[in-house]
């Protein structure tokens, strides 16, 4: 018999197949070998490993959740253990955050890197770290010094080895040694981060220019009526800043935070309660890094930035703490006069005086370096070059900022881990200038308390509003607030003290604070849940607060927003709706009871009408790059709407077509954009389909295959920017914006706390830890760190001195 040849393309289809085979063996082997390369660089955090620069052994005991707790027989110890513990678990992070801050990202990064290291060096993060070492006491030093120590012993343990983490190897170099200044410097830039307002002095100065006086106001949460030399002197600017604004920098304006304490008369156990929450952008490793440091002389725990020694937030055996940002005006533009015959001579009292010029030559990866230079003026360092983007300038502008200045928060820190009542507190606080914070304080003894604490100046003239004339005298700042006159309170009347970034003082109040504060939801929320009163089911009895009460109060996502402006919107749309299109919609928002649940379809329609009247109002009014620079967009349309439903339409109202056409036409264009993402079916619309938790790697932008790598998984969550929940979208539906860290402590128990650091502990992406408090950031799952009783785990670390 002859056997007949089997078809050719049958050849070539068991040929493709074969080749896939083996393409996927390959592929599979390849990616097994990534991950056995990335794996191998995971820290050692069990057993023994000499740490040659210890006095004596240091224990270190991470506990389920990869919180190390950390017992050591000395400070010096202690701090040496801190230093190489957080570089086992984020070194890449710290070494990035020094870079960013100092403006030497493009050493490892290259010519990509170069615009933002000249806005960091102009910034000059670095060189008042330098200055604020200057003027630490020798002891502040010293634990800079050991903590530097413990980071190096890592760094040379592991810099030629395969356990340097595998960032490093993607980037192509090794850490260089940290110093004291490198902690210091990370420690500027979270004041940059919370403490900024240049900006919106110069989106206001662009305002007056080019908008009539009357659509200007309308833009000033607060105009300056009695200051019409600085108005003048803003309106005669002959530099053309039009479309010019450099805005990719600039911090995200959801900066803020929760935190509020409890007396204990209003409490179940009968001491304090306190809890704390500061929102900051989310991201791949979190922010904050949580930690337990314990030796002969403290015993404390909570929160740290990754680089720096100590404990930030959190609490001792004696005392808790938190933080909310005050947000005040710490940052003045000053319109300066050069010399036409020579660029580092400015005006001033008619004189010309001579500038500081620093030279600050950029190396970059690959290419060559790159001269640049920082002009100072007595006010500080000229910003224009890095404001204004190809355009020509007449006037230069310069940044005056309390955080330049030579500032010791880390000797108040140190003083608020040892502290064991409110006087000692305070006293610490005197060392905490910039950023400027609220802060709350509970103790043992039933004590509670807040201070608005920080430097804020005191003007000459104005109230920070505008850009100021720099070459007279007559403008400036004469001194800052006095410490004992800073906004405080002690063991109120009222039985608690809450701050969520809004107003926190009265008309009556002798000095300014501020242009522009939060809305003020989050805040009323609060004193909502706390001030309605809750009864016993069964008994009637009105039940008093407990620690649970807390962690359901940060998880809260009702929407006093909505509460406010929805009824109003509602009547509007119904007017206009004479068809009944949007019959169903509009049920749908009437069944609404105002909660941002990621399971509810009405707050997608609301958060885009809201979005869509933002938009409306501001966006085609001016370039893409002022918009963006915009402060309080969300305040101002608010204040528009509150304006024309009691009949006083304002012009940018009008400009829309009145209120009607205003709010039916964006309300149409959101109900549009919801059914373009999820279809007609209004029971299918959810919140969580498009607000998404999202936690990037700062690595991931660089391709898809990275971000498939480092980032997170994406999940729907609920809350919103004006929910006690933070969860800030960026337009897209990624929330990138929110409680960084949770924290909840009841003061009849200062052994324990409650916590959620979202991602995870690890900046390693092969780490248990990486991202295991994702869902336990959606979900309010808090974990509960001892520090009188640490229990060892199988991840017990001892670091043997020599």
């Amino acid at each position: 018999m002859v056997q007949k040849a089997k078809p050719t393309w049958r050849k070539w289809v068991n040929l493709i197949v074969w080749a896939i085979g083996v393409v996927i063996i390959l592929g599979g082997v390849v990616i097994a070998g990534i991950h056995m390369y990335v794996a191998n660089s995971k820290p050692l955090i069990e057993g023994e490993v000499i740490v040659s620069i210890l006095d004596d052994n240091v224990e270190v005991t991470r506990d389920d959740m990869g919180v190390p707790h950390i017992t050591a027989k000395s400070e010096a110890d202690l701090y040496r253990a801190q230093g190489y513990v957080q570089a086992q678990d984020r070194l890449f992070q710290m070494d990035l955050a020094r870079r960013q801050a100092s403006g030497t990202l493009a050493e490892v990064v290259g010519a990509s890197a170069v615009e933002t290291d000249k806005y960091f060096r102009t910034f000059s993060l670095r060189k008042a770290a330098e200055l604020s070492w200057e003027g630490y006491d020798a002891d502040s030093k010293k634990i800079l010094e050991w903590f530097a120590e413990g980071v190096n012993a890592f760094i040379d343990e592991v810099s030629d080895t395969s356990k340097l983490s595998y960032e490093f190897k993607l980037l192509g170099y090794k850490p260089s040694p940290w110093i004291p200044i490198d902690s210091l410097t990370i420690g500027k830039y979270m004041a940059y981060d919370l403490g900024g307002n240049w900006n919106q002095q110069a989106f206001r100065s662009w305002a007056i220019q080019n908008f009539t006086e009357e659509e200007a106001k309308e833009l000033f949460v607060e105009y300056p009526e009695n200051a019409k030399s600085i108005i003048e002197a803003n309106v005669n600017l002959e530099t053309n800043i039009a479309s010019a604004f450099t805005t990719d920098y600039l911090p995200s304006e959801f900066n803020g935070s929760n935190n509020w304490v409890i007396g204990g008369e209003l409490t179940e156990s009968g001491k304090p309660l306190l809890a704390d929450d500061p929102h900051l952008g989310l991201s791949s490793p979190s922010v904050w890094y949580q930690m337990h440091l314990q030796s002969p002389e403290q015993n404390v725990s909570g929160v740290i930035f990754a680089g720096i020694p100590g404990i930030i937030l959190g609490h001792n055996e004696e005392i808790a703490w938190g933080v909310t940002n005050v947000n005040p005006d710490v940052q003045d533009l000053y319109i300066e006069v050069p010399n036409p015959e020579n660029p580092y001579q400015f005006e001033y009292d008619g004189q010309w005086e001579d500038a500081t010029v620093r030279q600050e030559p950029i190396n970059v990866k690959g290419g060559k370096t790159v001269d640049f230079e920082v002009v100072e003026t007595r006010h500080g360092p000229i910003i224009s070059n890095i404001m204004l983007k190809d355009t020509e300038v007449k006037e230069q502008f310069a940044m005056q900022w309390t955080a330049l200045q030579s500032t010791q928060e880390l000797r108040a820190i140190l003083g608020f881990n040892k502290a064991a009542n409110w006087e000692e507190f305070e006293t610490a606080l005197e060392d905490f200038k910039a950023p400027a914070q609220n802060f709350v304080f509970a103790s043992q003894d039933g004590t509670i308390a807040y201070k608005a604490n920080g430097l804020v100046p005191i003007r000459k003239q104005g109230t920070g509003a505008l850009p100021v004339p720099g070459n007279s005298s007559e403008y400036g700042w004469e001194s800052y607030i006095p410490f004992d006159e800073l906004p405080t309170v002690i063991n109120p009347e009222e039985g608690y003290v809450a701050t969520a970034n809004n107003e926190i003082i009265g008309k009556e109040y002798p000095y300014h604070i501020s242009n522009l504060w939060a809305q003020p939801y989050r805040y009323e929320r609060i004193v909502e849940m706390i001030e309605t009163p809750v009864y016993d089911k069964t008994t009637g009895e009105q039940l008093k607060m407990t620690l649970a009460d807390m962690k359901a109060m940060q998880m809260d996502k009702k929407n006093l927003h909505a509460e406010e402006f929805l009824p109003s919107l509602l009547g509007t749309i119904k007017a206009q709706d004479t068809e009944g299109k949007y019959a169903k919609v509009i049920t749908l928002l009437e069944k609404w009871e105002y909660y941002d649940d990621k399971d509810q379809g009405a707050p997608l329609v609301y958060h885009f009408l809201i979005e869509n009247m933002e938009k409306a109002l501001f966006e085609d009014a001016m370039p893409a790059d002022v918009y963006k620079m915009m402060p309080g967009k969300s305040q101002i349309t608010d204040q528009m709407l509150r304006d024309a439903y009691t009949g006083n339409e304002g012009v940018w109202v009008k400009e829309e077509g009145g209120l009607d056409s205003f709010v039916y036409t964006a309300f149409e264009d959101a109900v549009t954009k919801v059914q373009g993402k999820f279809g007609a079916a209004v029971s299918n619309w959810k919140w969580g389909s498009y607000n998404k938790l999202t936690f990037n790697s700062p690595l991931a932008s660089a391709n898809d295959i990275l971000a498939y790598y480092l980032n997170p998984e994406k999940i729907a969550v609920g809350g919103s920017s004006v929910t006690v929940q933070a969860a800030a979208e960026d337009g897209n539906g990624n929330v990138i914006h929110g409680a960084s860290w949770r924290f909840a402590v009841d003061l009849n128990d200062l052994s324990t706390a409650h916590h959620i650091v979202g991602p995870g502990q690890s900046g390693h992406v092969k780490s248990k830890w990486y991202d295991n408090q994702i869902s336990n950031w959606a979900y309010g799952r808090y974990h509960k760190t001892n520090i009188n009783d640490v229990i060892h785990t199988n991840y017990d670390l001892v670091l043997k001195a020599q």
